[in-house]
């Protein structure tokens, strides 16, 4: 006994004395658990998180990629782009040559095939990106050439992914808090929305691996007519795509702490269920291109979460943004994305547990 605690004081003076960060694992003692050992967690986490991310796509042609090589592409947000957990949906694949076979063809207005450029990855990451979903529909656009490059350059990166079959999750660790993110979708190859007890054991199988647990889920009927969150099964161009709803209710029962949804291109509410958030659609935040960016669609939420080191939501900052096919990405001084969460969430869950009274900020209502 005298001589396992020597070993685990020593090993504790090693790795401050040589300097050691909080991302490395000191060396335990023999019979010693690496979870036994006193770990001190932030009070307040901070989760920024937006809805779609596509640079530009260099399929069928250049004409599909912007004038200054997407460089600017998030300039006019920098600045909100930060905190321990930066997350965004990667709306189609990284990939510098291939056909889609998704096309018969290419050159229709109704090809919707996103190959973005590799050297893109950088701009993302450097945007301040740690963490993306690729559950979604267009990742799989150039088959399994396009999946496997992304997730490669994703891994050159250091940026964490989820949401396709063969890489449900990921596990990582940011100043001492341990995270585990997976992501779901309707599509082919991704880790499906529909089959929710499978999602439930996932969660609660992670939940015991991580201090806090985000779930991204791409799901809904798509465009301005369905801003509503329905509480079923929404059927879109005879595809299920998910009850969103039961599902982000259902991962959090498993354990899950923050659910992050996108799919529809528009804004959708947000909810407080079990003192954990839910965000149902943070619709399209940086597209260029084939997009269409008239009314609902062109104006987003970029969401500056606040919870503790359970996971219970604290508050929530969010900046409206706007995109047009000239300005593009930019904010919004008018702060519609902000109004559209309000009015949505009072229609869409009435009772609920939110406070919108102040411009910009979402915090819990006071129990008077």
């Amino acid at each position: 006994m005298k001589k396992s605690f020597f070993c685990l004081l020593s090993a504790t003076f090693f790795l401050f004395a040589c300097g050691g960060n909080q991302a490395q694992v000191p060396a335990v003692a023999e019979g010693a658990k690496a979870d036994s050992l006193p770990r001190i967690l932030k009070d307040t986490i901070r989760i920024t998180a937006v809805g779609d991310i596509m640079l530009g796509s260099a399929y069928p042609g250049k004409s599909g990629l912007p004038p200054d090589d997407a460089r600017t592409s998030f300039s006019a947000v920098d600045s909100f782009l930060k905190g321990d957990v930066v997350f965004g949906n990667l709306e189609g694949c990284l990939l510098d040559e291939g056909k889609s076979s998704k096309c018969k063809d290419p050159n229709s207005n109704s090809c919707f095939a996103f190959r973005m450029p590799e050297r893109y990855a950088e701009i993302i990451q450097n945007s301040g990106f740690n963490v993306l979903s690729i559950a979604n529909n267009h990742v799989g656009d150039f088959d399994t050439k396009g999946r496997r490059r992304t997730a490669e350059i994703l891994d050159s990166l250091k940026i964490n992914y989820a949401g396709q079959i063969n890489h449900p999750y990921s596990l990582f660790e940011i100043d001492s808090v341990r995270y585990a993110f997976c992501a779901f979708a309707p599509n082919e190859n991704c880790v499906s929305i529909n089959k929710i007890q499978a999602a439930k054991n996932l969660v609660a199988d992670l939940k015991k691996r991580a201090d806090i647990v985000i779930v991204s889920f791409h799901g809904g009927a798509e465009g301005a007519r369905f801003e509503r969150v329905p509480k079923r099964n929404e059927i879109f161009y005879n595809e299920n795509r998910g009850n969103v709803y039961a599902f982000a209710h259902a991962v959090i029962d498993a354990g899950a702490d923050v659910v992050l949804g996108h799919g529809p291109h528009v804004t959708r509410a947000v909810e407080l269920y079990k003192n954990r958030f839910i965000a149902y659609s943070l619709g399209n935040f940086c597209t260029y291109g084939m997009f269409s960016l008239k009314g609902p669609n062109g104006i987003a939420p970029l969401l500056q979460l606040k919870i503790n080191s359970k996971g219970e939501f604290l508050s929530a900052k969010v900046v409206s943004v706007q995109q047009d096919k000239v300005n593009r990405l930019q904010t919004d001084p008018q702060q519609a994305a902000f109004s559209k969460l309000k009015t949505l969430t009072n229609l869409d869950f009435p009772g609920h547990e939110l406070d919108f009274s102040v411009a910009g900020e979402i915090r819990r209502k006071t129990v008077r």
